[in-house]
């Protein structure tokens, strides 16, 4: 199975490509899933959405497209700016539909006092509108600030992290998503979820 982990911070000095390459670490010692990382500070996807839902959508969302769509599962790597998460990521989400139905979304969140929970709890609605399946399972952070975990060059610096504390929380979520990733795809192999969507709606 393919999961896609999603760093939806672009602010420069982010905490999130750390976080991201340490779950990716994570994952990788499983045997469900292929990784991929998407980096959402260089996919260069348009601010300003379309006005005709039939228009040709632009080349860095066509891009970006079958890597979602290949996708089993995704996890989202938040932060919590202003006990929300990141305009980057709601606009990525907005610009894809059939790309996430049907999936399940776990999320690795921080920052603030809440470890980035509210994030993660308005996500949660977002993704249930998109007909996606969130897993309860989180891993979070509490009070990470983007620029304690830079190197003296200004890099990402893993070795700066405390990640120790959070190799229970993911191997849990990644058990869970793994899960979740097995059981819809079967359910989209059986029935394509549009085809289920149509019936519902009486078409």
């Amino acid at each position: 199975m393919r999961l896609v982990i999603i760093v939806g911070s672009v602010r420069q000095g982010r905490f999130g490509p750390v976080a991201a390459e340490w779950l990716a670490s994570r994952a990788r010692l499983c045997d469900d899933f292929d990784i991929d990382v998407v980096d959402l500070d260089t996919v260069w996807l348009p601010d300003v959405m379309l006005a005709d839902p039939a228009a040709s959508r632009p080349q860095a969302v066509q891009d970006l497209a079958p890597w979602l769509a290949a996708a089993d599962a995704f996890v989202v790597v938040t932060p919590e700016y202003k006990q929300s998460f990141p305009a980057s990521l709601k606009n990525a989400i907005d610009w894809y539909d059939e790309e996430w139905r049907a999936k399940p979304v776990a999320f690795l969140s921080y920052g603030g006092a809440s470890s980035g929970l509210c994030a993660a709890a308005q996500l949660r609605q977002v993704f249930a509108e998109a007909h996606a399946v969130t897993i309860r399972e989180t891993v979070s952070f509490h009070a990470h600030h983007d620029q304690e975990h830079l190197d003296r060059h200004g890099r990402p610096d893993p070795a700066g992290c405390h990640f120790n504390t959070g190799n229970e929380a993911a191997r849990a979520m990644l058990d869970r998503l793994g899960w979740w990733a097995r059981a819809l795809r079967r359910a989209r192999e059986a029935e394509p979820y549009e085809r289920a969507t149509n019936l519902y709606l009486g078409a």
